[in-house]
């Protein structure tokens, strides 16, 4: 599976996530359930097509864990975050986004609306 590092640019001692790049329908469909756990230096980014409210929509069926939500749009910055609560059936973003990274719940301070982020691909 393809991997990339995650930094947030605005928080420089924050420590930065490798995620699992998600881009099919099948990744997108399985994501983390029935996962028991997810390391802090961990995350799914799950990318989506365009930016979009409804594509980047969420479900938490199916999850033994919490999830920090982070939602990136196309530009790089943040426009949400929250703690998805295990069997919780919609999490819809504020603004339209591209990208849905799922990590650990004690990152969740790590990340706040209008951050930028950087993937970077060289792992």
């Amino acid at each position: 599976m393809r991997k990339v590092v995650i930094r947030n640019l605005n928080s420089p001692e924050a420590q930065p996530l490798v995620a699992t790049y998600c881009s099919s329908f099948s990744c997108q469909l399985r994501g983390l359930t029935f996962r028991r756990q997810l390391g802090s230096k961990e995350g799914l980014l799950l990318v989506q097509r365009r930016d979009s409210r409804l594509e980047a929509a969420i479900h938490m069926l199916g999850m033994l864990m919490d999830l920090a939500v982070v939602w990136i749009n196309t530009g790089m910055q943040v426009v949400d975050v929250r703690l998805a609560k295990r069997w919780r059936p919609l999490y819809v973003p504020k603004l339209p986004a591209r990208y849905v990274l799922e990590t650990a719940p004690e990152r969740l301070r790590d990340f706040k609306i209008g951050d930028e982020i950087h993937f970077d691909e060289s792992i």
